[in-house]
């Protein structure tokens, strides 16, 4: 009897457990830069081919609008939504770049255009989503790293857990092997899997201490005609958005190639891509 005991409350427990802690099953798409210099009809292509995917929500690295100027921001937010409201059914976080904040007007606009504080986090199922914003910095300032480190210190429960912030100020770290810099020792002391940054209109992804850094490129931002040389795909620069399948703590990205005619409709595992670039035979239509 005691056993028998002993063995339906270990059930329960391990069914309580599950139900506070939902098994995760879903997927999102990750869309690159816009901005600077917005080549809107590549930007629009991308949309609808993330149509296409069906994701539960999209989520941005930044350079949403081209910015700079007060005079223009709300009639910037203003042109701009009136193309993302055609696809208002998935849900849209965005992260802020240095071409979306500048000054503290446009920090008001953004915040207002977005429905969300520049820096913030949300959960989907069991996953955690760190927002954080370096609009103004190629590093961290101190509160955002104060944010992310009480914020990891109450997610503690959710795996696997994603930041977001638009400026890569890890990329030199581990360009050089290094990870002494101050998210590099957060995400590690808290589980985090996953850094995710854009800015450089090119897709870089380094991986350190099982921990995935990657800079996804442009979603519509010029990179001129670029793309189209034999060497840019090899380098990282092409127009992509990345395609993500979140089951259980694992999460599979797959790099997307835009189709033709502002890509070749390529698609690669991003765990394919190496500090030398995608590995042979990589990719594939």
């Amino acid at each position: 009897m005691r056993r028998t005991l002993r063995c339906l409350s270990a059930l329960c427990l391990a069914l309580a457990s599950w139900a506070a802690s939902p098994p995760n099953d879903f997927r999102f798409a990750i869309l690159g830069d816009r901005t600077g210099r917005a080549r809107q009809p590549i930007y629009a292509q991308a949309w609808s081919e993330i149509d296409r995917f069906r994701p539960d929500f999209v989520i941005n690295v930044g350079d949403t609008i081209q910015g700079t100027d007060d005079e223009t921001v709300e009639a910037q937010w203003k042109e701009l939504r009136g193309f993302l409201d055609r696809y208002k059914r998935y849900p849209f976080y965005l992260v802020p770049g240095n071409h979306d904040i500048w000054s503290s007007y446009s920090q008001k606009v953004f915040e207002r255009e977005t429905g969300r504080p520049s820096t913030y986090s949300f959960n989907y199922q069991n996953a955690h989503f760190v927002v954080l914003n370096n609009s103004g910095s190629l590093d961290l300032p101190l509160g955002q790293l104060q944010f992310l480190e009480e914020d990891l210190k109450k997610s503690r429960g959710c795996d696997p857990t994603f930041i977001f912030f638009h400026q890569p100020c890890w990329l030199v770290f581990l360009k050089f092997k290094s990870g002494a810099f101050p998210v590099h020792r957060l995400a590690r002391e808290y589980g985090v899997e996953y850094v995710i940054s854009g800015h450089g209109h090119q897709f870089v992804r380094l991986g350190r201490d099982g921990i995935t850094y990657m800079e996804v490129g442009s979603s519509g931002a010029n990179i001129g005609d670029v793309w189209n040389q034999d060497d840019a795909f090899a380098k990282g620069v092409f127009y992509h958005y990345v395609q993500v399948q979140v089951k259980g703590a694992r999460a599979q990205l797959t790099v997307k190639e835009l189709d033709p005619p502002f890509g070749k409709g390529r698609r690669f595992s991003a765990e394919d891509w190496g500090d030398d670039g995608l590995k042979p035979a990589g990719a594939k239509k």
